[in-house]
């Protein structure tokens, strides 16, 4: 996986609290590359975008959780 370290920086932020996906665009706008590092977390299907209450979040899969614990134990 390319851009791990900071894949695996977006995956904990994630991991903290889910976040509006708003919030994720807007808070990865300057982190460069944004797209390519939410692209490989979408891919590796560490983090996934799901509706609550009518919203758009973004949280971490239990695959996220596993690379996690893995990369940070």
């Amino acid at each position: 996986m390319e851009n791990k370290t900071l894949v695996l920086d977006l995956v904990e932020w994630i991991a903290r609290k889910p976040r509006p996906y708003e919030e994720v665009m807007e808070s990865w706008r300057t982190s460069c590359p944004r797209f390519p590092i939410w692209e490989d977390a979408i891919d590796q299907g560490l983090i996934a975008k799901v509706c609550e209450n009518g919203c758009v979040v973004v949280q971490v899969t239990p695959a996220g959780r596993a690379f996690l614990s893995a990369e940070r134990p």
